[in-house]
């Protein structure tokens, strides 16, 4: 029974951590990335369709994505949506290649994305206490229904603390990864 819980608690912590990676890749760095543009959803004949599902992305330089979608006709609704994005990039189209500079980062934009990553974090880490919590209010309620006893109670609370300190730490990790980027010149 506890290692069940201790098997769900594992699996909550780790995808609060790949909750953090997929919310980092939206703070972009001053670098080029198709993962930037993961997010953008373009209006694909009526339905919302990711943008790597009908354009090709790929990185021209260090600073330039370009974008090219598989149909012509759909230039100018990728256009719109990676305006409507909240990523504030301004795409520029040359035929059916659309390019997207990636704007320098001022010091105040970096500041105020490094403080947007440290907010990231502090979720991740909230999912992975959350998840601590869950799992030892149903060790307690175990105790409580005598279904386990003291000593098992009081070491699957200890596994789950176990768990809990790893996913912390890797949640650190990953902050202090993309800090180190985003403060980068």
């Amino acid at each position: 029974m506890i290692e069940d819980i201790k098997k769900d608690a594992e699996e909550s912590m780790r995808n609060a951590v790949a909750a953090l990676e997929q919310a980092f890749k939206k703070i972009r760095t001053g670098r080029a990335h198709p993962s930037i543009l993961d997010g953008v959803l373009v209006d694909y004949y009526g339905a919302e369709t990711p943008l790597n599902q009908v354009a090709n992305i790929s990185v021209e330089d260090g600073r330039t994505l370009s974008i090219v979608p598989w149909e012509p006709s759909m230039v100018p609704a990728v256009e719109k949506a990676i305006m409507k994005s909240d990523l504030g990039l301004n795409p520029s189209t040359a035929g059916n290649n659309i390019r997207v500079a990636m704007p320098m980062l001022t010091e105040e934009t970096r500041k105020e994305f490094v403080r947007q990553a440290r907010h990231e974090a502090e979720n991740g880490r909230i999912s992975v206490r959350n998840a601590r919590r869950d799992a030892n209010s149903m060790i307690k309620d175990l105790l409580r229904d005598k279904e386990i006893t003291e000593d098992d109670a009081r070491s699957g609370e200890d596994q789950i603390q176990k768990l809990t300190d790893k996913y912390i730490a890797e949640v650190d990790a990953h902050l202090e990864v993309k800090e180190a980027d985003l403060l980068k010149v």
